[in-house]
């Protein structure tokens, strides 16, 4: 089947959209809450499937677009299958997190918010979260690595990705 623009794609991902979206139409302010579910079943929110809520919701295009952009939590690219978020919160900034988010950085290739080029990792950063005993600390989806070096830092993540392929 040829996809055109006033033909939304036909599969199982965007069956699964517009089932919530029209169960979901008459909901007071539904966007946020259809876009949270679209970037759960896509991953990301690419703009044929910013589109594709637009003409779904009958709303523009540029209502969408401008929801997307202006929350955080909402990504355009697509994420790595681990996240590492480097905290930046008071204990861990005096202890050196800067150099461990540079360190990261160049052991990967990326900036923060970049996603390798195999999709492996995601290099993020938050505020604090709660670990602030082991500053400087990382995370890595939800596992805590603490009292860290730059280098110690880069061998977490080479060591996860070895125990992630076995």
């Amino acid at each position: 089947m040829v996809q055109t623009e006033a033909h939304a794609p036909e599969n199982a991902h965007y069956r699964q959209l517009r089932e919530f979206i029209h169960k979901h139409r008459d909901t007071p302010g539904p966007l946020i809450q259809v876009l949270h579910r679209a970037q759960e079943i896509f991953g990301y929110l690419p703009q044929e499937v910013q589109d594709f809520v637009a003409r779904e919701m009958n709303i523009p295009h540029s209502e969408v677009f401008s929801v997307v952009t202006f929350y955080n939590f909402f990504r355009t690219e697509p994420i790595g299958d681990h996240i590492i978020n480097v905290c930046l919160g008071t204990a861990c900034h005096v202890k050196g997190a800067g150099q461990l988010l540079d360190a990261l950085a160049d052991e990967l290739d990326v900036q923060v918010g970049g996603t390798t080029e195999d999709r492996f990792y995601t290099l993020s950063t938050a505020r604090c979260f709660g670990a602030c005993g082991l500053a400087p600390a990382m995370m890595i989806d939800e596992e805590v690595f603490g009292k860290l070096t730059p280098e110690k830092a880069r061998k977490v993540v080479r060591e996860f990705r070895k125990q992630s392929e076995k």
